[in-house]
């Protein structure tokens, strides 16, 4: 019987695994609100816990080892100088988030409550209606009254300078990855925004700007590009050889290319102005670690765009939102076979998950599973995160499923 990790990676590698691995929460995508997460422990007969949050804008629980194995999940993370692979109390401190979740966080002096039950962290707001912060406009307003804005090129370069890896937080980051490696057998998902290139299309100025400065501003965008990929690959250089031996999967990039229907940005743009400089990082990555796979996370209809991403040299796609767009699983399942793998779009996150009944959930996780899984590379779980509106009952239904391919 193979270890979860080597599950995962047969998978990766594309062959055919004793079964269908399963993740959740390996990244900050495929994981769980800690508002639903108390109400997941229950249903799974565990005891009692205060869940983690680990990521404190979208809400998100770092799941506990018994609730990985009480679902069968392969995967641990590595994020930010955290993980789930074993405890570590010491990081972490009580916050009830003005009495709506009693929680552990890393930092409570970081959150204000308000009068009117809203909690204030830095420029985001969580308002007691809501599951996640956020802030106005998404963070990113669009005035159409002046120029658009451009990057400051000294600024950003001073900038990435500051955020270079010094030689004590590479010893930090090795001596914890080292401590994961030793202490299970499933696969290790490093989060750690230090090797990603600050690369993407809602960059810079907002999903709004960006984009638009691709057209018109192209110079612009290719010396930003140089200058973020030189940084990229500093830390690379520094960081790769030290933790290799201790990591399966690396996240190298959140890059939101999909709408609901359409690419943000043309295939021509990405090919144009962003490939080469993916294609760069990626290659100095699989330089060094050539057994180590390089994971993007990409939202929406971007079946379009497949082909440049594994030119890019991207080893797995991630949410896989088939749902997004007018592109089958099967189709999705045909463009990627043997070329990059697929991880996640296990259920329609959008409708049948949130709207459906638990037979619902069960059918079609079968039923998208059994085409994704096709041919191996493949690791299920749900098109980006479970929400804190989803019944326990849906999520233990899902995992389940997926074990009935």
């Amino acid at each position: 019987m193979s270890t979860a990790r080597e599950r995962v990676l047969r998978a990766l590698n594309f062959q055919t695994p004793d079964r269908v691995p399963k993740d959740l929460g390996g990244m900050r995508s495929t994981g769980i609100s800690a508002f639903a997460y108390p109400a997941l422990v229950a249903a799974l007969g565990l005891p009692p816990r205060l869940p983690r949050v680990e990521d404190t804008m979208q809400m998100l629980a770092l799941p506990d080892l018994d609730v990985l194995d009480a679902l069968g999940c392969d995967v641990v993370t590595i994020a930010d100088g955290v993980t789930n692979a074993f405890n570590e109390p010491k990081k972490w401190r009580r916050y009830d988030f003005n009495g709506r979740l009693p929680a552990l966080v890393r930092n409570p002096a970081a959150f204000q409550a308000q009068p009117d039950g809203t909690i204030v962290q830095g420029t985001l707001r969580m308002p007691p209606t809501s599951y996640v912060f956020d802030e106005p406009h998404g963070g990113q307003p669009l005035d159409l009254a002046g120029e658009l804005p451009k990057v400051d090129m000294k600024a950003h370069k001073e900038w990435l300078q500051a955020h270079e890896l010094r030689d004590e937080q590479i010893a930090a980051i090795r001596d914890l990855c080292r401590r994961v490696r030793e202490s299970t057998d499933r696969a290790v998902f490093f989060n750690d925004g230090a090797l990603q290139a600050p690369i993407c299309i809602h960059g810079y100025g907002g999903l709004a700007v960006f984009p638009v400065l691709c057209l018109l501003e192209p110079d612009h965008v290719t010396e930003l590009h140089e200058i973020a990929t030189e940084h990229a690959l500093r830390n690379i250089r520094a960081l790769l050889p030290e933790i290799r031996d201790y990591v399966d999967i690396i996240m190298m990039g959140a890059d939101d290319w999909g709408t609901q229907t359409s690419t943000i940005a043309s295939p021509k743009v990405f090919r144009d102005l962003f490939l080469p400089y993916r294609r760069r990082v990626n290659d100095e990555c699989h330089r060094i670690a050539p057994h180590v796979k390089l994971f993007l996370h990409s939202c929406g209809a971007i079946y379009t765009l497949i082909d440049l991403i594994v030119e890019s040299g991207f080893d797995v796609l991630n949410p896989v939102q088939w749902s997004a767009g007018k592109h089958t699983p099967q189709e999705w399942k045909d463009k990627s076979r043997n070329r990059i793998a697929l991880w996640g779009g296990g259920v329609n996150s959008q409708t049948t998950l949130p709207l459906g009944t638990v037979e619902d959930v069960r059918r079609e996780v079968v039923e998208v599973v059994r085409i994704l899984a096709q041919d191996g590379g493949y690791v299920f779980c749900n098109i980006h995160n479970v929400l804190a509106e989803i019944a326990p009952e849906k999520v233990i239904a899902m995992y389940r499923a997926a074990e009935e391919v």
